[in-house]
């Protein structure tokens, strides 16, 4: 399917977002290629759980988008940022050979935080469980699927306190303004939410009539 222009346009900045994280990362001085591939990984799933986080108030506009329903586009974006998160860490252990990369800290405040990435992958997960389960969890499964938004929040943390290229002021920058776009777009979806549910309220009052615009 030929995706419309909008929707071309949009592929574009995506990847060249994709491409400058790149960038960024593969001219910053290594001698572990363990390591660079760890970094990016995590970097590159972050930004595919930032996008699919993003899109979520805007199914209808998606759908104009790119020419496709909003799930498809979605569930794109949410299975990348399962998989390279998921790569980060077992990079790490491959290099190390150490399992403590695994289990999350809860000796200390600071140290759960700067590790926060360890439980962000179990929480990824959850989450991700959330919507297969859906069928048999359908009161609870968007709670547990918006477990999503507490992984990105451990994993921008984690990211700042220790991330070795948010000491970059250009990935400094991108992936802090990724998040506050993801805190932007998770208010806008429950605004509408509870729009939509005052309107509905309101509908069903005795006497209630729309007038004519």
């Amino acid at each position: 399917m030929t995706l419309p222009r909008a929707g071309m346009l949009l592929a574009a900045v995506v990847l060249a977002l994709y491409a400058l994280v790149a960038v960024v990362v593969l001219t910053a001085p290594y001698t572990d290629p363990f390591n660079v591939i760890a970094r990016l990984a995590a970097l590159w799933g972050f930004l595919a759980l930032a996008i699919a986080a993003i899109l979520t108030p805007f199914l209808r506009e998606i759908m104009k988008v790119f020419g496709r329903s909003f799930l498809s586009v979605h569930h794109t974006f949410a299975a990348v940022g399962l998989l390279l998160p998921t790569l980060h860490p077992v990079t790490f252990f491959i290099g190390a050979m150490n399992p403590a990369i695994f289990i999350p800290v809860f000796s200390s405040w600071s140290g759960f935080w700067a590790g926060a990435g360890r439980p962000a992958l179990y929480l990824l997960y959850i989450a991700f469980a959330g919507v297969v389960l859906r069928k048999y969890i359908p009161k609870y499964w968007r709670w547990v699927h918006g477990l999503m938004y507490v992984v990105l929040l451990f994993a921008i943390v984690h990211g700042n306190l220790i991330g070795t290229d948010f000491e970059d002021p250009i990935i400094w920058a991108l992936f802090n303004t990724l998040f506050a776009l993801v805190v932007a777009a998770f208010l806008l979806k429950r605004w509408r939410m509870m729009r939509k549910k005052t309107n509905t309220l309101r509908a069903a009052e005795p006497g209630f009539s729309r007038l004519p615009r």
